[in-house]
């Protein structure tokens, strides 16, 4: 049974209130910034790409293969040899193998949440969820943290940016609530398949006479707004000037409309991401990151779009129960796509010289059980394998931030079951993500809907073996 982590302890509390006290809240984060640059500091430039695979991959079939393990649980796939002595992948992400030594692989985070929405909820706000199923966060989402931490942030892109499938925008689809931050740290939506021809970003460019137009729009509407301030107790006006602003900052610049157009991209660079909707996400990550922003997610959930079919034992997302789909089938047909775009984004980071400026994290909420499971296909109608939720084991992928690449950190037991070296959990994750960011997820934090101080994270510590 899962329990609420509760409220914060009389310690955490007093502790939380002095830091307050001391200045460290994020109502100075403009004093701590000229503090820091007094003091010859400097916020660093470092930014976050998220991939998410929503559903849950099986990491038995990608990072963590059992080959010795019995016929039941290590499946029909086998592992290869990478270019770093001791690391296997997955016969079918080739091109993962000859650029193992620029990522690293943990497999020993886990967490207590088998539901989607609890895992969800739990992996992304890093706090246990008052409900364990629903994808309505009680937390905030990591990427609101960084968008309400760096919200004076402004270089022409927006500062959180989430690329999704149609349909699938809504900010409850996958936890990525703002929670008690509100929607001011909303992401801006990229919305669709960036392959297809007619691919475009909605509202990135107007005629100068409407942006006169719109500038006075905006100055009327604030001036109105400014007779009702002192009665916003919900946030939803100061939620609404940021949008105004970062509309308007969007508008009247070309900075985004050049970081978003992926014409601009050689043909061969294109063609090396893959012309299919991940590829063209992971690219179009990439140069939003270059063009300054800070948290850009690449929801990487149906490859089957823009011509690429979806076979009749496939799955629209990583959730591969018998039920759903051939797990094995629907992973040799997928795995391809994101060989591609995940190997090129990091080879392209390195290229670039983008390796310590960006941290790429690439995970869904959990992993697969390792038991394989048999059913009836919905779609089929007849008996295929499959596997089910399995939060107590898991793999994921982070690459660049001038970590230390070229390594496996944890590992599970024999038929993958459980962590057996080096158990963590994903505030571990986050906080190693944080101290990339140059933020004090220890001494930051933020006043929930009561007005109650709370951090970052209720706990976690950077994970040592990727640090410098």
């Amino acid at each position: 049974m899962n329990r609420c982590a509760g409220p914060l302890s009389r310690r955490q509390f007093l502790k939380l209130g002095a830091s307050a006290l001391g200045g460290l809240g994020l109502g100075n984060l403009p004093l701590l910034r000229a503090q820091a640059k007094a003091a010859g500091r400097s916020v660093p430039d470092t930014s976050v790409i998220f991939i998410w695979l929503p559903g849950g991959p099986p990491h038995l079939e990608m990072y963590d293969m059992k080959p010795e393990a019995p016929a039941e649980y290590r499946g029909d796939f086998r592992p290869i040899q990478t270019n770093v002595p001791g690391i296997d992948v997955c016969e079918h992400m080739p091109l993962h193998a000859r650029c193992a030594d620029k990522y690293a692989v943990i497999r020993s985070i886990a967490h207590n949440f088998a539901d989607h929405g609890g895992g969800h909820k739990r992996f992304l706000t890093g706090r246990d969820p008052l409900e364990p199923a629903g994808f309505v966060n009680d937390y905030p989402m990591v990427g609101s943290m960084v968008a309400k931490v760096r919200q004076d942030i402004r270089v022409g892109v927006p500062n959180y940016i989430a690329g999704v499938d149609g349909g699938r925008q809504g900010i409850d689809t996958f936890s990525f609530g703002s929670a008690y931050l509100g929607p001011a740290t909303h992401p801006f939506n990229v919305v669709g398949d960036p392959s297809r021809r007619d691919f475009k970003v909605q509202n990135l460019a107007m005629t100068t006479e409407a942006v006169v137009r719109a500038r006075e729009r905006v100055g009327l509407l604030e001036a109105v707004d400014r007779m009702d301030r002192a009665a916003d107790t919900s946030g939803n006006m100061t939620a609404m000037d940021d949008f105004r602003s970062r509309g308007l900052d969007l508008l009247t610049t070309d900075v985004a409309q050049k970081a978003f157009d992926l014409n601009r991209e050689p043909a061969r660079v294109r063609e090396r991401f893959g012309n299919h909707v991940w590829g063209q996400r992971a690219l179009l990550a990439r140069r939003l990151v270059e063009a300054g922003a800070s948290f850009v997610t690449m929801v990487m959930e149906n490859p089957y779009q823009n011509g690429i079919e979806m076979p009749r034992d496939g799955c629209y997302n990583w959730d591969s129960h018998s039920v759903n789909c051939h797990i094995f089938n629907d992973t040799r047909r997928r795995l391809p796509y994101y060989d591609c775009a995940i190997t090129a984004l990091i080879e392209d980071l390195y290229a670039r010289g983008l390796d310590k400026k960006v941290m790429l994290i690439v995970t869904g909420e959990f992993g697969r059980t390792p038991r394989i499971e048999y059913a009836n296909g919905t779609q089929t109608g007849v008996r295929q394998p499959g596997r089910d939720h399995w939060p107590s084991s898991m793999s994921l992928l982070v690459s660049g931030a001038g970590m230390r690449m070229g390594q496996i950190i944890g590992s599970t037991t024999a038929k993958g079951e459980y962590p057996k070296d080096r158990p963590m959990s994903p505030n571990d994750l986050w906080a190693t993500m944080f101290k990339h960011l140059g933020i004090d997820h220890d001494n930051t934090f933020f006043l929930d809907h009561r007005g109650r101080p709370m951090p970052l994270l209720p706990h976690g510590e950077p994970i040592r073996e990727l640090l410098v």
